[in-house]
C-alpha cells in the first residue's frame, strides 16, 4: 500500500502580518509551522504504515525553506519526502496548487501506484478547503472530504469504509481506492517521534522537483498567471453590538416558558421545524 500526503508549511497564525498594498501574508520574518490540520492527515497515513506496512510519502509545495516542514513530517515516520520549488509556483492561489500538486501525485503514482492521498481538511493561512477536492477532481479520485474515522479498508477489494461528518449527523461511506481524503481535526494525535526517525530526517536527502521535473503540462496554470483568485481586502471581523435579553421568572416552569417564548419570537421558523421533526420521529418509531 502506497499513502501520499500532502502538508503545508504556513506562517504561525498567532503572529501574522498582511500586506498593506497587497493584502498578500507577508511570511518574511514570522515563524513557519505545519499546517496543523494537515499533522491529522499525516498521524492517520502513519496509523496504516502501523498496520498495514503502508509507504507514507510526503509532499509539499513552496520555497526552498519549505524542506523544514518535510524533515518534521520525517521524524514522525514518514519515508519518504518530495519538495514542488519553483518560481513558477510563485503566488499560486488553490486552483494553480491543486494544479502543480495534482501533477506530482500523478508522477508520483507512475512508478510506485497510489492507493490514498491524504489532505488536511483546510489551512490556517487560507481556510478554504478546496486544495483537496480540486486534487482528486483533476485526478479523478474518488473524493471523501471531512473524514473523522477509517473504519476499515479490504486491501484485496480495494474497498474503504469511513465516517464523514456531515450537519447532519454522520454518514458511512464505502468506495473503492484509489481515494483522497481530507481528515478532520481532532480525529487524532500527532504521534512523538522517535530519535532513530530524527537521526534519519536530518541525513536524509530530500528530492526537489521543479515544475518540469513535477510533469507540470503548462506552467501558465501555475502561479499568479494560473491563480483567478483576487484578495480585495482583509480585515478583522466587526464585533457584535448585540446586547444579552435577560430572562426573568419566579418559577422554574415560568421561565423556561419565557425562555421558549423569547426563542420563538426572535426565531419565528424555529417552532414550526420543531414540530415537523417530532411529527417525523413519532411516524417513524
Amino acid at each position: 500500500m502506497h499513502v501520499v500526503v500532502c502538508i503545508k508549511q504556513v506562517p504561525d497564525s498567532a503572529q501574522i502580518r498582511v500586506h498593506p498594498v497587497t493584502n498578500t501574508i507577508m511570511r518574511q520574518g514570522v515563524p513557519t509551522i505545519i499546517n496543523p490540520y494537515d499533522l491529522f492527515a499525516l498521524e492517520e497515513a502513519l496509523r496504516l504504515k502501523d498496520q498495514f506496512g503502508a509507504k507514507v510519502t510526503v509532499l509539499t509545495m513552496g520555497p526552498k525553506m519549505a524542506d523544514q516542514a518535510l524533515r518534521k513530517a520525517l521524524t514522525f515516520g514518514a519515508d519518504e519526502a518530495i519538495l514542488l520549488t519553483d518560481r513558477a509556483f510563485a503566488g499560486s492561489d488553490t486552483l494553480a496548487t491543486s494544479y502543480a500538486l495534482s501533477s506530482a501525485v500523478a508522477k508520483i503514482g507512475q512508478t510506485d501506484p497510489i492507493d490514498i492521498v491524504f489532505c488536511g481538511k483546510q489551512t490556517i493561512d487560507g481556510d478554504t478547503a478546496q486544495v483537496g477536492p480540486g486534487i482528486a477532481t483533476r485526478l479523478n479520485l474518488q473524493q471523501l472530504t471531512y473524514v473523522s474515522k477509517i473504519v476499515s479498508i479490504d486491501k484485496d477489494a480495494r474497498q474503504i469504509v469511513v465516517h464523514r461528518r456531515a450537519e447532519g449527523g454522520v454518514q458511512v461511506l464505502k468506495t473503492a481506492m484509489p481515494c483522497l481524503i481530507t481528515m478532520l481535526e481532532d480525529t487524532n494525535h500527532i504521534r512523538f517521534g522517535t530519535m532513530a526517525d530524527a537521526f534519519r530526517a536530518a541525513r536524509y536527502t530530500l528530492t526537489e522537483w521543479s515544475a518540469t521535473e513535477a510533469g507540470v503540462p503548462d506552467v501558465t496554470h501555475c502561479g499568479l498567471r494560473g491563480s483567478p483568485t483576487v484578495v480585495k481586502k482583509v480585515f478583522a471581523p466587526t464585533a457584535k453590538t448585540v446586547k444579552a435579553t435577560p430572562i426573568a421568572g419566579d418559577t422554574p416552569e415560568s421561565l423556561s416558558q419565557t425562555l421558549i417564548d423569547t426563542l420563538f419570537s426572535a426565531h419565528p421558523g424555529l417552532q414550526e421545524d420543531l414540530e415537523s421533526r417530532v411529527a417525523s420521529n413519532s411516524q417513524g418509531a
